[in-house]
């Protein structure tokens, strides 16, 4: 007699190329597919939102349409990862024009789970620094800010960046050396408009 149990897929070992094509028409695939970049899609809505509730409504209809629209993904050599990526940045960027809200990414949390325990006057020093960091990020073009979102909160790859941006590996490169200069000059600038008040 046949084992009932030895079809059984190990979806946790196969990659997401095979588990697309699964998903197709195994919804178990799909689940892998869920489990493994749910964490990564709500931390990325929920910087570009500020806010948990509207980061779990949207991160949940990331994988509504994700999964709606599964049978016509074609694998044109970009990872799956960077197709939700790109639901999901659609998907914020209609909720900021729903909201009428400015775009943001809301590091405050982030950038405060990094503060180390020091003398009070150091801390005061550094918060007020993140502060100015957190602004003049603020102040960036949404495709800068989503940059830095990718680099420095997703830990990601120019090549992945510019496979979640649509642009060349070279492009996210000089985008994101352009960014820094304009993040590096906004500070001075602040730091120097803090300096005269303090004078004065």
């Amino acid at each position: 007699m046949k084992n009932p149990f030895s079809s059984r897929v190990d979806y946790k070992a196969l990659d997401d190329t095979e588990l697309v094509a699964l998903a197709k028409e195994d919804m178990d695939a799909f689940g892998e597919l869920y489990e493994r970049y749910l964490q990564k899609i709500y931390s990325y809505v929920f910087y570009r939102t500020g806010n948990a509730h509207d980061a779990e409504d949207l991160t949940a209809k990331v994988f509504f349409r994700a999964l709606s629209h599964i049978g016509a993904y074609v694998d044109k050599g970009v990872p799956f990862q960077a197709w939700l990526y790109r639901i999901a940045h659609n998907l914020v960027a209609n909720w900021h024009r729903d909201q009428g809200r400015r775009k943001i990414i809301a590091l405050d949390e982030y950038v405060a789970h990094s503060l180390k325990s020091e003398a009070p006057d150091r801390l005061t020093e550094e918060r007020e620094e993140q502060s100015q960091l957190l602004q003049a990020v603020r102040r960036l073009p949404e495709d800068r800010q989503q940059l830095l979102l990718l680099k420095f909160v997703e830990q990601m790859s120019n090549a992945e960046i510019g496979a979640i941006m649509g642009r060349t590996e070279g492009a996210i490169k000089s985008l994101y050396h352009r960014t820094l200069l304009a993040l590096r000059e906004e500070m001075e600038m602040l730091q120097n408009s803090d300096l005269n008040r303090s004078e004065g």
